[in-house]
């Protein structure tokens, strides 16, 4: 139960980080919060698997390739991919495709990992999906479908095949790693990646302008939407297997419109509060099965 009430809080959070990434916008460039996001996220998570682990596990040639591949899909190409499709995509219609992580994740689960996919599991999968898309779409799901699809809207699929890919190659990893220090790691290389595109955005030159608000929102990125989302997530990955914990994503739109309600005054409809109300349905049938 616990477990469950931490993904539920993991999505709460997650949601948060789409106000923290609206107080960025204009102020810093993408990779440069990226970078600040992951850099204080890695010392956070080093303090961290130091103090209850006694320190990162060494790691073979193997184990290096595969905290590679998972700050690689994870940290930077998700991040690549999300804020170039962004430049074209509305908010609405990107969150609509993210949430089709959940369905990816239960499918290339149950071909890689064996884990159960009944009819049970695939009806709250898409109702869960389709809350999603009602909340988000202020119900007139086709709207958001009308317009061809673009290079924006397939930079936004990549976010969804590197979240994929990272938490499929998470649990993986997790064969040998725990669930802190796959997230440490790949936090690691995914930072040093990061690093000199956010240097050639021009990073060094802007950071001494950064306002205070900006190193808040960084720290909400870096320590909630990092430290702690990260390794919730993969400890319920771990815990009650990958398509399970990833239907808790659903929630994350759901939740980010009611953190721009309470945050930033924008309207809280019925669409949301019915949408919010099938992604509950959806997650509960999708555990049930």
């Amino acid at each position: 139960m616990i477990m469950y009430l931490r993904l539920l809080l993991t999505a709460f959070i997650w949601g948060g980080t789409f106000v923290a990434g609206r107080m960025l916008a204009g102020h810093a460039g993408p990779f440069a919060s990226s970078f600040w996001r992951f850099a204080m996220a890695s010392v956070c998570l080093v303090w961290l698997v130091r103090r209850k682990q006694g320190g990162l596990p060494k790691l073979d040639a193997r184990g290096w390739g595969g905290v590679c591949l998972l700050g690689a899909t994870g940290i930077f190409a998700y991040n690549a991919f999300f804020f170039t499709g962004l430049q074209s995509v509305p908010a609405g219609r990107a969150a609509v495709i993210v949430a089709m992580n959940p369905v990816f994740i239960a499918l290339f689960a149950a071909l890689f990992f064996k884990e159960g996919l009944s009819r049970l599991k695939l009806a709250g999968i898409a109702l869960s999906v389709s809350g999603a898309a009602t909340a988000i779409s202020r119900g007139d799901i086709p709207a958001l479908f009308h317009s061809a699809i673009s290079w924006g809207d397939v930079a936004i699929f990549g976010c969804v095949a590197s979240w994929v890919s990272y938490s499929l190659l998470g649990k993986r990893m997790m064969h040998t790693l725990s669930p802190l220090a796959a997230v440490t790691y790949s936090c690691l290389t995914g930072t040093l990646m990061l690093f000199p595109f956010a240097v050639a955005e021009g990073m060094l030159v802007a950071t001494p302008e950064y306002p205070i608000s900006n190193w808040l929102a960084f720290a909400y990125l870096g320590v909630l939407g990092t430290v702690v989302g990260f390794t919730w997530f993969y400890e319920g990955v771990k815990s009650i297997g990958a398509s399970k914990a990833g239907v808790f994503i659903n929630f994350v739109p759901v939740t980010a419109i009611l953190s721009g309600w309470l945050l930033l005054g924008e309207p809280l409809s019925l669409s949301l509060l019915v949408g919010g109300l099938m992604v509950v349905c959806g997650v509960y049938l999708t555990n049930r099965g």
